[in-house]
């Protein structure tokens, strides 16, 4: 194994992006498989969702403790970990016989993801410490997940046609090989906090109320906002919710330090991940189940559909890459949030026999927006965090974001639920609240960040 002096912080990107890359093709490539999972293993609409959701539930809760973990075992350590988890997780959802044990690899693939993604982006911080290499490493890491989540589809569409709804997850075995050696060989060590402890009772009721959320929204779809089971839940994540703020203030190592939401910039970007999140996720849901029930497409016609998109986020990719490394991070945060929120809104007037150009023309706003915006919010963490709190503080930001895409999915899908006429009033219904929420994210941007400071000088936080 390479020495620290002959470590490559090139190859540590590359061990970094692999990672998250195929962390967030996992969060898109099911859509275009839903029709075929349906079919093969007989689920139901509500299983769909938790197919969906177990992986973005369990990531969510766990990343704050992951980013605990990484910030006292190391970073490198953990990520390594994490992915080992992961890789095995996805030989198992494409060997599952049946939609329990599916949904409990997918789980399983969440606690993968939630101690690879903080501890990526603590590799990174090493591997870059000077702030105008690191914005642009940064970028490469957050554009190339950008851009997972935009080709999603299009090969989920490919690998299901050739090989079977199982290859989607399969593929990502020999990428979780090469990334895990990479990150042995090359990632650095990473400062220690040995004062950071994991915050059981914490974790414990983080993980229960999200829980209880996510099971009343998703169960709304089927029985209705107004049922006493779905009322029960969302009382229960509200209780417990209290209970949580309550035990992470008497807590002397909380798993989520309330003061870290003195920074403006991660209570700024963490609610802005959570709205950008809730509106694309859900989205991806919605429109690969309008493609394919309401259209009839095939997967491959249906990943096809999302071609475009995939590509005007490359392009956006890098020029949020370089706008982000040239005038600092509030420029691309919010023209991106009104870009996609106009997409959004534009999606409001589709029909059943609404033209491709009609349907295309919005995703592609949608997703230049969301590529500009990704790589902006997490440039304004590590510009204003303490290094040892990297992680813990990425785990803040990344659990308000995959919190944010289990409610866009479980909204969007009990919306969207029913007959083709259902689904197509209820989809004008949830991108005109995903609109709104971006639009607020906006004002929340401009205002919310005047504390931060807008665009970073170059050579300083940025």
């Amino acid at each position: 194994m390479p020495r620290q002096s002959t470590r490559s912080p090139r190859l540590a990107l590359l061990a970094a992006s692999l990672g998250f890359v195929i962390i967030c093709l996992d969060v898109t490539v099911v859509n275009v498989a839903l029709e075929r999972i349906r079919e093969t293993l007989s689920v139901s609409s509500t299983e769909l969702e938790w197919v969906l959701n177990a992986y973005t539930l369990a990531f969510a809760s766990l990343l704050l403790s992951a980013g605990a973990l990484g910030d006292r075992l190391g970073a490198r350590r953990v990520f390594a970990g994490g992915f080992v988890i992961f890789t095995v997780a996805s030989v198992a959802c494409g060997l599952a016989p049946n939609a329990i044990a599916l949904i409990a690899a997918r789980a399983a693939q969440g606690i993968g993801a939630a101690l690879c993604v903080p501890s990526s982006l603590s590799v990174l911080s090493a591997s870059f410490p000077a702030p105008r290499a690191r914005a642009k490493a940064v970028s490469i890491w957050a554009g190339t997940a950008a851009l997972a989540l935009g080709a999603g589809p299009v090969v989920g569409g490919v690998l299901i046609s050739h090989f079977g709804w199982p290859s989607i997850f399969l593929i990502n075995v020999p990428f979780g090989i090469a990334g895990i050696w990479l990150t042995l060989a090359h990632a650095p060590d990473t400062v220690r906090n040995a004062a950071r402890r994991i915050d059981l009772a914490g974790q414990t009721l983080a993980v229960v109320s999200l829980v209880a959320l996510m099971f009343g929204v998703v169960e709304s779809g089927k029985l209705g906002w107004g049922s006493p089971v779905v009322m029960t839940a969302l009382a229960c994540f509200v209780v417990l919710g209290v209970l949580f703020v309550l035990a992470e203030a008497w807590q002397r190592q909380p798993m989520l330090p309330l003061s870290l939401f003195q920074i403006p910039a991660v209570s700024v970007s963490s609610v802005i991940g959570l709205s950008l999140n809730f509106g694309y996720y859900g989205l991806m849901f919605a429109i690969s189940l309008f493609f394919q029930d309401i259209r009839k497409y095939t997967p491959l016609e249906t990943g096809l559909a999302f071609l475009p998109m995939t590509a005007v986020v490359t392009v956006a990719n890098l020029v949020s890459g370089a706008l982000t490394a040239r005038f600092g991070f509030r420029l691309p945060m919010v023209a991106g949030q009104a870009l996609a929120a106009v997409g959004f809104l534009s999606l409001g007037l589709i029909e059943v026999s609404s033209s491709y150009l009609t349907i295309t023309a919005p995703l592609l706003a949608i997703g230049v927006g969301v590529a500009l915006v990704v790589p902006s919010i997490n440039v304004a963490l590590l510009a204003h965090v303490d290094p040892r709190s990297v992680g813990i503080a990425s785990g803040v930001l990344n659990m308000a974001r995959q919190i944010g895409g289990a409610l866009g999915v479980g909204v969007f899908g009990s919306l969207v639920s029913g007959t083709a006429g259902n689904l197509v009033n209820g989809l004008h219904t949830a991108v005109l609240l995903a609109g709104a929420v971006l639009v607020a994210g906006v004002v929340i941007s401009i205002t919310g960040l005047k504390a931060a400071g807008s665009a970073t000088r170059p050579g300083t936080a940025c």
